[in-house]
């Protein structure tokens, strides 16, 4: 297993389902975040209130045109939100900076009406790696399931829910016949834990797999969201002195924002190919291991390794990113290669 972690804000926008605006949006401990107030400037006579709990029973911060008060009450809730506040004079936004235990419901009240619901979730996200063959648990975290929890596992690069265990609805499922059969009596999900096991694993599983769970009752809400990047590895050997091309399997990579190939557990970038800022490099001073022995392909992204010694072997990744995932998705394609290196 490879552990690099990556950043992600999702957020829904439904209109309508508290009777305002409401939204539901994931952070990663130690990230910040803006709530918009939608509002350019305040009138004179304006009462903008932020509130936080389910029911917005604690008032967090006020701009109280009317009576020319603006505070932050940061101090409430045992000084959960000590130093963490910030509050836009200018148009009402409240920042909420470096998020741990902040997650809840926000709501944004104007002039003694309820414009905006929020509710602000926990989110993390790790790379997994495995090989070809290979079975994978992606773990749900939880040791047994409530009978108000609702457990998603959602296949992201094509926006597929491949199981579900729903406890209220008394439904436990696997969809495996989604996306021609591709997860077809591969995916097994553990009806007490809500963990999901892929077995047999090929090249056409790799990508984004989210877990989400929800846990409801009459007088609270919670939700967290998990993202596993699983990268599937595929095995190549080869003979010292010999050359190695690693095929990125693109006849053309003008569709794509950027190339990046990786090297080691590490994780270093040695190679590049970044359409919107037209750069094309090679790194190949890492450790001198490298010098004058990668050639990039700018056609395909394909990488050639040159002269290579038993210190070349190891772990490739090939990450890809197209403009339309990275606006669209948020996610990208990860090839994964394990090089071995036999001796002369």
């Amino acid at each position: 297993m490879f552990g690099t972690v990556f950043f992600c804000l999702c957020f829904w926008r439904l209109d309508g389902v508290f009777g305002d605006e409401y939204e539901e949006k994931y952070m990663m401990d130690g990230e910040s975040l803006s709530l918009n107030s939608d509002l350019t400037e305040i009138k004179d006579d304006d009462v903008i209130q932020w509130k936080f709990g389910l029911y917005g029973e604690t008032l967090i911060a006020e701009i109280n045109k009317r009576a020319d008060r603006i505070a932050v009450n940061d101090d409430v809730l045992d000084g959960r939100f000590r130093d963490r506040l910030k509050l836009n004079n200018q148009t009402g936004s409240l920042t909420i900076i470096n998020i741990t235990e902040e997650t809840g419901h926000y709501s944004l009240q104007i002039n003694g009406v309820r414009k905006r619901k929020i509710y602000i979730g926990p989110y993390a996200s790790v790379t997994v790696s495995v090989k070809e063959g290979e079975s994978l648990s992606l773990n749900s975290g939880l040791t047994e399931i409530k009978n108000n929890s609702f457990i998603e596992w959602m296949f992201v690069n094509e926006t597929i829910l491949i199981s579900e265990i729903n406890k209220r609805a008394d439904r436990i499922a696997v969809y495996d016949d989604v996306l021609d059969g591709r997860f077809r009596d591969r995916l097994k999900l553990d009806n007490q834990t809500g963990s999901l096991t892929i077995i047999n694993i090929r090249p056409e599983h790799a990508g984004d797999y989210e877990r989400r769970i929800t846990i409801t009752a009459e007088n609270s809400y919670g939700s967290a969201k998990y993202k596993f990047f699983l990268a599937v590895f595929v095995e190549i050997s080869v003979n010292e002195g010999e050359s190695l091309t690693v095929d990125s399997d693109f006849t053309e990579i003008k569709d794509y924002d950027w190339i990046r190939w990786m090297f080691g557990d590490e994780n270093i970038l040695i190679a590049e190919i970044n359409v919107k800022a037209n750069r094309i490099a090679v790194y190949d001073d890492y450790l001198g291991r490298f010098r004058d022995r990668l050639k990039l392909d700018n056609q395909t992204g394909s990488l050639t390794i040159t002269d290579i010694t038993t210190e070349h072997a190891g772990d490739y990744k090939l990450q890809i990113k197209s403009m339309t995932e990275m606006w669209l998705s948020g996610s990208f394609s990860l090839k994964a290669f394990r090089v071995s290196v036999s001796g002369e």
